[in-house]
């Protein structure tokens, strides 16, 4: 009876074993997660302009805000990342500077960060990847002023691509983080 006992328990440990969730291991923590390939012309970032002008800051605030939408989208360019990567780029820092400036004057509303990735990879590697990227442009905003408590982020991965050719110019276009402007929450 005892080796029935210890045999019917051992049998169900084993079936515990195999149908127990398994945890999703993240990619490594580097910022440089794999050898960058060679740039051509056409990747090369673009120069940004010094500083922001007082027309631009006003183009972004003079935006009516619908009453009657919750999320509010495009009313900032997205920001774009190398292959593989998750730092903020310089050409890319004015973009940022503009958003901040933008939740501080305005201090009612919310903000979402979505990070996406390209193609490459997989569904686990790219959501934690775009989680990475959303994250990196959060810390940035929270260092120019911005309260971290109305900044939220998410990550899409490679489920919402812009662009669907199989190619480097529209991959360069996948790799971005999107800002939503979140109304009363």
């Amino acid at each position: 009876m005892k080796r029935f006992i210890v045999l019917v328990a051992l049998i169900g440990l084993v079936v515990y074993g195999c149908t127990a969730q398994k945890e999703v291991t993240r990619p490594p923590q580097s910022r440089e997660m794999q050898p960058q390939q060679p740039q051509t012309e056409s990747e090369r970032p673009r120069k940004a302009p010094e500083k922001i002008t007082e027309q631009e800051m006003a183009k972004v605030e003079s935006r009516e805000m619908p009453s009657n939408i919750q999320e509010i989208s495009g009313i900032f360019k997205d920001i774009f990342f190398e292959y593989d990567k998750f730092d903020i780029k310089e050409d890319e820092k004015l973009t940022l500077k503009t958003i901040a400036d933008y939740l501080r004057k305005n201090t009612s509303q919310k903000l979402l960060i979505e990070g996406h990735c390209d193609e490459r990879g997989t569904t686990e590697y790219n959501l934690a990847l775009g989680d990475k990227r959303a994250r990196a442009s959060k810390d940035y905003l929270v260092s120019l002023g911005a309260s971290s408590s109305r900044v939220e982020i998410i990550s899409y991965g490679k489920e919402k691509p812009a662009c669907t050719e199989h190619a480097e110019g529209c991959w360069s276009k996948n790799r971005r983080d999107h800002f939503v402007i979140l109304k009363g929450r």
